[in-house]
């Protein structure tokens, strides 16, 4: 058996996912099918020829049912605009391919939702990237909240602050449009929210919702805009609709509190999410920023002028590492990327039919999907009443568990 492989969305995240399909197979031993790289697709037909050259994939398209219509396709990452998943994704499951989806699932939690009965209906496999799962470190700290190193854990704090749209005069796009939350919140707060989660337990209830637009306006661009790169940009100005800057604290549903911070306009901080979480016998934080280790205090009873925070450098004894880099060596590095070639793996394996006890955890179901949206609604509501509490739905649960 070949699986073949396709990208749809040749811009920043889509190359991340072209890459590592590339990248999968050479991380732990071989127990993948062949691969055959067979296409990736984007409407700006030159960024998909660069993608597909650059990558090794066989040619470029320049629409999603090229993809869906050829034969030799098995395996789909969607990687476009938010609101052009849906369409793709059940046009995708429909052809009969096993599509992962970049989060957040769809701009509408009513797509969504409808996303999930396409997933259950199909006879493939369905999931949603939530990447940073699989960061080694943040793996790590949800192991040592798993088998009771922190104890119980009493509050998170996750921000992701990040500068890309710090430049008032960085060019209007798709990122820019669209209602309250459908900025920095679903961009990357989308990301802080599931990893709370992951730490924590569900998000039950918000409050203290806050949405700031701190850059009102932003020029037309002259050439297309990938990803969050800049370009040449024109004397018209168009308004800025959604979200720089969101913030809520959270209720977990194991009585946890937490807070998370999303900004787009935080300068000096290209990509800066970091996660703290404390527990009744210790504490633990992890920053993107240096994703080769993790900061770990515990109380073991040493005096308080001696106790504190200690750095760990992620190494073989951490998840995802022994075995599957190849050099897994401590203090070796890692990054961003890394992330998307563990979630290609992972994705791979399922599809191949891998026993799980033999494979890497799987990736999100579209239902984690719709929670994760519900939750940013909840917080768009919060905000929308003055940062009154809201309960987060459950819809998501009872359409598919």
């Amino acid at each position: 058996m070949t699986l073949g492989v396709a990208v749809i969305g040749a811009g920043m995240a889509g190359r991340a996912h072209a890459a590592a399909y590339r990248i999968a197979p050479t991380l732990y031993a071989s127990t993948l099918p062949p691969l055959r790289y067979v296409s990736i697709a984007d409407a700006n037909a030159e960024l998909g020829d660069l993608a597909a050259r650059r990558f090794g994939y066989e040619r470029a398209v320049t629409s999603w049912q090229a993809v869906a219509e050829n034969p030799a396709v098995d395996v789909v990452s969607v990687v476009v605009a938010n609101r052009l998943h849906r369409e793709m994704v059940e046009g995708l499951l429909a052809a009969g391919k096993h599509v992962l989806c970049e989060k957040p699932l769809s701009d509408t939690l009513e797509d969504a939702r409808a996303m999930v009965g396409a997933a259950d209906a199909a006879s493939t496999v369905a999931r949603i990237g939530f990447t940073y799962r699989r960061a080694p470190g943040v793996a790590a700290l949800r192991e040592l909240i798993r088998n009771g190193t922190l104890g119980k854990v009493l509050h998170v704090d996750v921000r992701y602050w990040c500068d890309y749209a710090c430049d008032p005069q960085g060019p209007i796009s798709w990122r820019f449009r669209g209602q309250p939350g459908s900025g920095a919140l679903a961009d990357i707060g989308s990301h802080a929210a599931y990893l709370a989660e992951f730490l924590a337990d569900d998000i039950v209830e918000v409050s203290g919702g806050r949405f700031a637009t701190t850059i009102t306006e932003r020029p037309v661009p002259l050439e297309a805009v990938v990803g969050h790169g800049k370009v040449a940009v024109s004397d018209t100005y168009e308004p800025v609709e959604n979200d720089d800057y969101a913030a809520f604290s959270a209720s977990f549903a194991n009585g946890a509190a937490g807070v998370v911070q999303a900004s787009r306009v935080a300068a000096g901080h290209p990509n800066g999410l970091v996660l703290e979480v404390f527990g009744d016998r210790g504490a633990a934080s992890w920053a993107q920023e240096r994703p080769a280790e993790f900061q770990l205090m515990l109380d073991e009873g040493s005096a308080a002028g001696t106790n504190g925070y200690r750095t760990v450098l992620i190494g073989p004894d951490h998840p995802y590492v022994a075995g599957g880099l190849p050099m897994d060596a401590p203090g070796v590095g890692l990054g961003q990327n890394d992330g998307f070639a563990y979630q290609a793996r992972a994705f791979l394996e399922e599809v191949a039919g891998l026993p799980e006890e033999q494979s890497l955890p799987r990736c999100a179901s579209f239902a984690e999907g719709v929670h994760n949206m519900e939750v940013l609604a909840a917080v768009a509501e919060s905000a929308g009443r003055a940062g009154a509490a809201v309960t987060v739905s459950t819809q998501a649960e009872e359409i598919s568990r």
